[in-house]
């Protein structure tokens, strides 16, 4: 056996006498995956993911979009580095660019892979909102909702049999549908605060990038309304909760330029 796999047969004997309570605690949760096997897992949903986007013609390679991916890696680093990311030196955190003008969307594997789809970036005002939204995505992936959600929806024993590899339609249903989990709101909550912390530690980025997002989302409304809303919902007091967080952190009036992320949305 291997050693992740018998972590997990630890994992499953030790929930026998684990209290509903526990279970249910708030913010980091209950997770019986190891982050071994989320970095596994997340391997292998990514791995999937980029099948379903190249056969459909619309993973943007590095290698014929190099200036794209250099503009938004440079956004996605600062961000990164922050100094308050768990498994940063642990997880991959990779970014991959889906080109698709409708989609005003982004989302992250467990195990770090993040993808962003050109909609969103085109959607965005400026370099703070978009630095906003990928921090509340590596929130999710650094606190780990993603396994902890998809234990959930799948039951321990399915995914248990993906991250072994015997399980491959069901890899292919959790490829397809990670764009679209929809997360409690606990765990928005908790997205959207690391999403300022993560953004105040660059000393760089307004760390109410993702409120100016959720503003402008709010305001187009109706059938327009952008893909990220419906697998993040926006209840009235989240933009005040993510300002007024901003606000304790002093980090809302810096002033980035915009040239790099209007160059980025040219060349998308």
């Amino acid at each position: 056996m291997t050693r992740s796999f018998l972590g997990l047969l630890a994992g499953l004997t030790a929930l026998a006498g684990l209290t509903t309570a526990a279970i249910n605690k708030p913010h980091q949760g209950f997770n019986i995956f190891s982050v071994d096997q989320d970095i596994a897992l997340g391997a292998q949903v990514a791995h999937q993911t980029d099948s379903l986007y190249q056969a459909k013609g619309q993973l943007l390679s590095r290698g014929s979009n190099a200036r794209a991916y250099q503009l938004l890696d440079g956004v996605v680093k600062r961000v990164l580095d922050n100094g308050n990311i768990k498994y940063r030196n642990q997880f991959a955190w990779d970014v991959k660019i889906i080109k698709d003008d409708q989609m005003q969307n982004a989302f992250a594997t467990p195990g770090g892979h993040i993808y962003v789809f050109t909609g969103l970036i085109k959607f965005l005002d400026n370099e703070s909102q978009l630095a906003g939204v990928i921090g509340h995505e590596i929130a999710h992936a650094d606190r780990r909702h993603s396994t902890q959600l998809l234990q959930r929806q799948y039951g321990i024993s399915l995914l248990m049999g993906v991250v072994l590899g015997k399980n491959p339609n069901m890899l292919t249903q959790i490829a397809a549908g990670l764009g679209q989990l929809k997360f409690s709101r606990t765990f928005e909550q908790e997205a959207d605060k690391y999403s300022t912390v993560y953004l105040n530690g660059t000393r760089y980025y307004a760390c109410d990038g993702a409120a100016g997002f959720f503003i402008k989302a709010e305001k187009q409304g109706g059938a327009r309304s952008p893909e990220f809303l419906s697998t993040h919902p926006n209840p009235g007091s989240r933009v005040t909760s993510i300002q007024n967080s901003a606000r304790q952190l002093g980090c809302t009036n810096r002033s980035v330029s915009n040239g790099s992320f209007e160059e980025l949305k040219r060349i998308l």
